[in-house]
């Protein structure tokens, strides 16, 4: 598959291995709004903030969106958009390749660009996501007239490409979009139908199956009484019987003369509850970069964010690739327009932001979501109010510059940190106060660190010893095949076999 070269494109692909774990701890601003509810804002570097959440929301998120810096070069108040292209690219780069691991099997990622790098950007895509997992690029009308901006084409649109996770996502992982207004408008009954309004749809089609084709071109005696048939290479869609049985029953139009050639009605009492979504997003349909505006000024004033996505632009990205309760992520959060949409629309969501405006827009534009602002699609969607989020910041790495455990480090950010390294999955698991943190795949994996038996001494509880194996099996011990970290061991190689464990010791047998 041909790939993108860029300078210094080596070492933006050890970028994310290399980034160090850190702890989440709670924000300064505050630490919960509202009932919490599994959401989660988060200030800080979203490379080094994906890496955080790594441990506990690998393979969990159904829906990525992101709407990185476009690289335009202009002067924003809170992006830098003014990368150099290599540089762009090894920014991007990383991310994706964390945004991946994020996603579920069903999952897909989102993500807008314009013309600048919006091409680039599907090739890379393609390398991180894999070229057979690319499901569009759909196209998104952001302005309502032309602009004048000294170029020889008016800049009326931006892309927003989308990759799956897997195959998964075109199986099941996707939904229709509700059916507009204007769509069920093209119902209608001219002829009083009792069924109610309906629409047509041709009856002849195009086959290369010859023998198929011969059956399926009979003569229809109209009720003008011309006679017709299919033109050549094509023919009807339903068997002659079954053709006479929906003319019968008042299924098949002939046109108000009765002369025109036949269509079969489909009603709207029967139609599906959705449509299959377009590729072009007229700004009709999900709103423009003027109505972005007036949201976000509407909530905040004049502030600074020149680009921020309509509320409505998001409402049907997670239409499609989301459902009630689903977990969405967005990295690059910007004013906070995902995670307004998302709770809004009754999905789990994670923000990460990096500036002061994480505290000075993010923050209350939640808020005021939570207090049932009316704003953006609320109308659409009966917002009322309710729900919440946490708010975490990050704090300092797993690992200090010796490679030893940072003081900070708790028992739940290790135990999450080893469990992604031994399972490859995320840490489900909440304190549960017992060293065992889970068995995966017949194997059990216990930690010894910061006193979870109980005594807080080093040698009293955190290091494997006959009384601590002993407490093990009276509380937690699994019979199968085991893997215990501490800080050190003073049971020999025979007991150890024995008792069916592997020890490694903290932190240097930590797999990083």
């Amino acid at each position: 598959m041909p790939t993108l070269d860029w300078f210094d494109r080596e070492a933006a692909f050890r970028t994310a291995q290399q980034v160090p774990t850190r702890v989440l701890r709670p924000h300064t601003a505050g630490h919960t709004f509202g009932s919490g509810d599994g959401n989660l804002l988060v200030q800080g570097d979203n490379l080094e903030a994906l890496k955080a959440l790594l441990p506990f929301y690998r393979g969990r998120v159904k829906c990525v969106f992101i709407d990185p810096p476009y690289n335009t070069k202009s002067a924003f108040e809170h992006y830098d958009d003014n990368l150099e292209h290599s540089k762009w690219l090894s920014m991007m780069l990383p991310r994706l390749q964390l945004l991946r691991e994020f996603l579920r099997e069903d999952g897909s990622i989102w993500v807008t660009i314009d013309d600048n790098e919006g091409h680039y950007l599907k090739v890379l895509m393609d390398e991180v996501f894999g070229r057979g997992n690319f499901v569009s690029n759909v196209v998104w009308e952001k302005v309502y007239t032309p602009k004048s901006n000294g170029r020889v084409l008016s800049s009326d649109h931006d892309h927003v490409i989308v990759h799956s996770r897997s195959p998964l996502f075109l199986e099941t992982g996707w939904n229709m979009v509700p059916r507009s207004d204007e769509q069920k408008s093209r119902f209608k009954n001219p002829d009083e139908d009792p069924l109610g309004p309906w629409r047509t749809y041709p009856l002849d089609v195009r086959t290369d199956d010859g023998a198929r084709r011969e059956k399926y071109r009979y003569v229809v005696t109209l009720p003008s009484g011309r006679e017709v048939r299919p033109a050549a290479g094509r023919h009807w869609a339903l068997p002659e019987e079954e053709f006479a049985r929906q003319r019968e029953l008042g299924e098949i139009y002939f046109g108000r003369d009765g002369d025109a050639t036949p269509t079969k009605k489909v009603y709207l009492k029967d139609a599906r509850d959705g449509v299959i979504a377009r590729t072009w997003w007229p700004y009709r349909e999900v709103g423009g970069n003027q109505d972005a505006k007036r949201e976000v000024l509407g909530l905040f004033g004049d502030s600074g964010f020149i680009t921020p996505k309509p509320e409505s632009l998001l409402q049907r990205v997670l239409q499609i690739a989301s459902n009630h309760g689903d977990l969405v992520l967005d990295s690059f959060l910007g004013s906070g327009t995902t995670a307004a949409v998302a709770h809004k629309m009754g999905r789990r969501w994670i923000g990460i932001e990096a500036g002061e405006h994480a505290v000075t827009h993010c923050l209350p534009r939640l808020q005021k979501v939570i207090a049932g602002e009316q704003g953006g699609i609320s109308t659409a969607v009966n917002w009322q109010g309710g729900g919440g989020f946490r708010f975490v910041q990050l704090g300092a790495p797993l690992f200090d510059a010796q490679g030893d455990l940072h003081p900070e480090v708790r028992f739940a950010d290790l135990a999450a940190f080893l469990w992604l390294r031994e399972t490859g999955t995320a840490f489900g698991h909440q304190a549960t106060g017992t060293p065992l943190l889970g068995v995966f795949e017949g194997r059990a994996v216990y930690l010894l660190y910061n006193g979870i038996l109980g005594d807080r001494r080093p040698e009293a509880g955190n290091v494997l010893t006959s009384a601590v194996l002993a407490a093990l099996r009276a509380s937690c011990w699994h019979d199968g095949p085991k893997v215990v970290y501490g800080e050190a061991c003073l049971l020999g190689d025979a007991r150890l076999a024995a008792a069916g464990i592997s020890f490694r010791q903290l932190p240097h047998a930590v797999p990083r």
